[in-house]
Parts: C-alpha cells; sequence; structure tokens
C-alpha cells in the first residue's frame, strides 16, 4: 500500500519574494514553472511572465505552486494559462507521454521530435533542463518502469520483453543488477529468494532502521513507528525473504548510527541500491558536501555540469534510500530554506545542527 505524504507549504521568505517579484516585472519566462503570483484582488493567480497588465505589488502575494494558490481560492489566470503546462516542461510532457506508450526500442529522437513539431536540438536541451537525461535515457527507465509492473502482474518474462518491446532477454538481463536491483526471474516474483535483513535501533532522531542485502546497504528510515518503518520496506519486495538481522552486519549499523549523531565517517559503507545513472550521479555528489555544510540544488546540478537540471536533482534527493548516508539533508532551497525532507524538517534541521556541533 503506498502512502502518501502532504508536505505543508513553505512559507516565502522576504528575499524570495523579492526575486520573485524582479521575475515578474521582467516577466521572465525563466521563472515559469517555479512560482506563481496571486493578485488579492481579483483572485487570480498567473504565471511570472504572463502579458497581462502588470498588478500593484502591495496587491500580489506568492506561491510555489499552482495548487497552493488554488487551495486559497484563487483561480487560473485565463490568459497565461498558468494550469496548463507550457514551454520546455509541456514539451517533455508531452514526449513522455508518447514514449510511455510506445513499444519500440528502435525510436529515435528525429522521430519524437518530428512528431512533437520541434527540432531534436531543442528537444534534447528541454530534457537536460526538466528532467537532467537525455531522451534515450528517460525512454528506457519507461521501458523498464513498465517491465517492472508486468512482471509483478503476473506476466511471464517473455510476454513482458514483448509488450515493452526489448528487441532481446539480454537487453534486459544487461541492466537487471543496476536498475532492478536482481534478475529480472526474481524481481518477477516480488523478490521471491532474496534475502534483505533489517534491524532497528534508537538514536537521537528517533528510531532508525537499516536494511541491507550481503553486498551493501540498502535502505536507511527514519521514523517513529518500528511497523510502519518495515512496512514500507516490505512495500517494494513483497515476497522477499526479510527479517530481523540479529546478526551479520553490525558493523554498518553503528557506522549509521554515528553519522546520526553527526559524527564523521570512520569507512565507506558498500551500498546495494536500485536507480538510474542519474540518481548514482546526484547521490555521489552528494556524497561530496563538507559534512556540516551545505549546498543548494543549482549548485548540486552545476557540480554535476548540468546547471539547468535543478528539478531532476531535487527528484533524485527525494527518492534517496539511505538517508544519511547519501546525506540529501545538506541540500536546501536556493533562498536558504530547508525545502522538504522525507523523514520531516524537524529531523532535517537536527542532522545540520548536529554536524555542525561536531565538526
Amino acid at each position: 500500500m503506498t502512502r502518501t505524504r502532504t508536505n505543508p507549504a513553505q512559507p516565502i521568505t522576504p528575499g524570495a519574494a523579492a526575486r520573485y517579484w524582479r521575475a515578474t516585472r521582467a516577466r521572465d519566462p525563466r521563472a515559469d514553472g517555479t512560482f506563481v503570483l496571486a493578485v488579492r484582488s481579483t483572485h487570480i493567480y498567473c504565471r511570472p511572465s504572463c502579458p497581462a497588465r502588470r498588478p500593484l505589488r502591495r496587491n500580489v502575494t506568492f506561491f510555489r505552486t499552482r495548487e497552493e494558490a488554488e487551495r486559497q481560492g484563487y483561480r487560473p489566470c485565463l490568459r497565461c494559462r498558468p494550469n496548463e503546462i507550457s514551454g520546455p516542461v509541456g514539451l517533455v510532457q508531452r514526449a513522455v507521454d508518447l514514449l510511455a506508450q510506445s513499444t519500440d526500442e528502435s525510436l529515435r529522437l528525429r522521430q519524437l521530435a518530428q512528431t512533437l513539431g520541434a527540432t531534436q536540438s531543442t528537444l534534447r536541451r528541454a530534457f537536460l533542463q526538466v528532467t537532467g537525461l537525455k531522451p534515450r535515457e528517460l525512454a528506457e527507465a519507461l521501458r523498464l518502469k513498465r517491465f517492472k509492473a508486468l512482471m509483478r502482474a503476473g506476466k511471464s518474462i517473455t510476454d513482458a520483453l514483448y509488450e515493452t518491446g526489448y528487441g532481446s532477454s539480454s537487453r534486459v538481463y544487461e541492466r537487471s543488477n543496476a536498475q532492478l536491483g536482481m534478475t529480472p526471474a526474481t524481481y518477477r516474483k516480488g523478490g521471491l529468494g532474496m534475502k534483505l535483513g533489517y534491524t532497528i535501533a534508537k538514536s537521537p532522531l528517533g528510531k532508525v532502521l537499516v536494511a541491507a542485502t550481503e553486498r551493501g546497504v540498502s535502505a536507511v528510515y527514519l521514523g517513529d513507528d518500528e511497523s510502519k518503518l518495515v512496512a514500507e520496506l516490505g512495500e517494494e519486495y513483497p515476497r522477499a525473504e526479510i527479517a530481523a538481522a540479529s546478526n551479520g552486519f553490525e558493523r554498518w549499523v553503528k557506522e549509521v548510527l554515528s553519522r546520526v549523531e553527526g559524527q564523521p565517517p570512520h569507512f565507506e559503507l558498500p551500498l546495494d541500491l536500485q536507480a538510474t545513472a542519474f540518481q548514482r550521479r546526484v547521490w555521489k555528489e552528494l556524497q561530496r558536501i563538507p559534512r556540516g555544510r551545505t549546498r543548494t540544488y543549482a549548485q548540486v546540478a552545476r557540480s554535476l555540469g548540468q546547471p539547468k537540471a535543478v528539478r531532476a536533482v531535487a527528484r533524485a534527493c527525494a527518492t534517496n534510500p539511505v538517508s544519511i548516508v547519501v546525506p540529501c539533508h545538506r541540500v536546501i532551497r536556493e533562498d536558504g530554506a530547508l525545502a522538504g525532507y522525507r523523514w520531516g524538517l524537524s529531523r532535517k534541521e537536527q542532522l545540520l545542527a548536529s554536524e555542525r556541533s561536531a565538526t
């Protein structure tokens, strides 16, 4: 069962509001999608680039998402249509829709661009800006996602290969260890035969669940309810052999707990993770952030050589399965706000404080 987490909206700081107003005055299209402005006198919200007459500053309030504006009773502008996807985001969304429906493994960038009425260079730039991936990389990720879903639904490996357009079984087996974490046959069985041990320990942040295979650590979860932590671990592999581990990786657990308290790493923990190539690059970059320091999502994107992949970096942080070990808590918003954290902003704040005091 999938759990939906609803995070409360973070307040707009005065510094962020000043930047948002500058972008609004300039009608900067690059700011579209990063926030919306709402006009109190009309109860309408717009994109920063809206061509309509600019409202008075005293009548304007800002929201990071259109959903936040709509929850406060604002309606979308009929001129700039901020509730509709456009620009690079819209182009990528249309491309993703096509790729999600395609079973053609040989689909070329040229064909995709022609179908969308865009040039190849425009489409490639849009993909890198929005997702941080090349079209081919995203197409492969979508195909593998469909393959996984079909096997989880009980399809045979042969049928799943055929329906997702893999030209041969070798293509998916080549990627299985890196992206499935196991062979397709094992994944089809919901992790049947996979041995995953876990232990739950107390820490200053509450309960810490550490799970691992014989190859390395696969999950580090934080929370207050042990049963919920174990349930989350079992959601991905409903038929894996998951059991409390009384021994076998005590040294790894001790190292995780030490890092929770802000202490420096004593050794490099081995990891056994399922991830895309881009996620692995982001997580590796996060491990380079010095203890007690922070980086913004934009800084991480620039360090990867993909300055426009800010959102993709944020998504990779949000899907990090090994908190603490891959220190996604060290990444913050451009305006200095802590931003979201899967395990709660109070834990993120406490982690940063512990690292600073121990440095």
